[in-house]
């Protein structure tokens, strides 16, 4: 298993996932500050805009904090990188695309790179590609997802199997029992994203953090599937609607307007669940109070410790009636 906090020089090996267009600089600065990854996602926000994000980023934390660009997603891919380069931001994340065509400039700019898998033969292209640290997301996470439809639990020993970089695991984590579990299937951490929703310094609509607080198992739902564009988002007037258009039938292009980032906005930062969606992992059912990121991450940590202690008591325990 892989030390992350060395490559990355961060304390705890959480990452923060990229938020598109609702990203922030306050979680992004939280995160980092508590001794995670912050991150922030580009989205489709121009370059300007990302800018202005980073720059109030570096004015509250000195800490390490990442770039995700989500290359298929943003009509800026080029002028982005320029950006990131100017700004000597120390990780970026490429998802949603083919990472191999930036991997090497960024290198050239002692920048590591994350690129987000959904499979084996996904992480063996970006492992040769140069990617240093890959990111493994499980069907169960919020947002845009892979359509392979694989979860958590069975991709990251599969992907850990097949490569030598070190696997961060994503997807239904938000908890210390997450990171023991994820670290014992072979990743070196986690990233998290719907639980971080649900603290203090993230800057989203009091209605965004009560759907989760109120979510259970069955409240984070696939829309999308029919045109090839599955999406996982929490349960809502909107949602309903999306569902009831989707069976009647819709294009891709329907589809992308219903989902667009604007739509995104409307549901997580301005509350409105009738014209708006707020996306959302199945880690929602897990979630019950709205904590401070510090109190988020330290609880992580602390709780992964206990979980592991626990196994190893109860493994010797098995060990020792082997040996009788």
């Amino acid at each position: 298993m892989h030390n992350i906090c060395d490559l990355l020089h961060i304390s705890y090996p959480i990452i923060q996932g990229g938020m598109g267009n609702i990203s922030n600089a306050q979680l992004t600065a939280a995160v980092s500050e508590a001794g995670g990854l912050g991150t922030i996602g580009c989205g489709t926000m121009s370059p300007e805009e990302v800018e202005n994000i980073i720059i109030t980023t570096k004015q509250l934390t000195d800490k390490p904090f990442a770039i995700n660009i989500a290359i298929n997603v943003t009509p800026f891919m080029e002028e982005l990188i320029t950006m990131v380069i100017k700004h000597d931001i120390p990780v970026i994340s490429l998802s949603a695309g083919n990472p191999t065509p930036y991997i090497s400039r960024l290198h050239e700019h002692n920048m590591k790179v994350i690129a987000i898998v959904a499979s084996v033969k996904h992480a063996q292209k970006a492992e040769a590609a140069g990617a240093d640290i890959l990111v493994a997301e499980g069907f169960e996470a919020a947002g845009l997802n892979s359509n392979l439809e694989l979860t958590t639990f069975t991709l990251i020993p599969q992907i850990v199997q097949q490569v030598q970089v070190p696997i961060v695991a994503a997807g239904g984590i938000g908890d210390g029992k997450g990171l023991a579990a994820a670290m014992m299937l072979g990743a070196s951490g986690v990233q998290i994203g719907t639980r971080l929703i649900a603290t203090k310094e993230a800057p989203f609509h009091e209605s965004y953090k009560q759907k989760l607080l109120n979510a259970d198992g069955t409240d984070a739902i696939i829309v999308g599937r029919s045109v090839g564009r599955a999406r996982r988002i929490i349960k809502s007037e909107y949602a309903n609607k999306l569902h009831e258009i989707e069976g009647r039938g819709m294009t891709v292009e329907e589809y992308n307007k219903l989902t667009s980032e604007d739509q995104h906005m409307l549901g997580a930062l301005q509350g409105d669940m009738e014209n708006g969606f707020i996306n959302g992992g199945q880690v929602a059912g897990l979630i019950q109070d709205v904590l401070s990121v510090e109190e988020l991450i330290n609880g992580m940590i602390i709780e992964a410790n206990v979980q592991m202690n626990n196994a190893r008591a109860v493994l010797s325990t098995f060990h020792t009636n082997i040996q009788k």
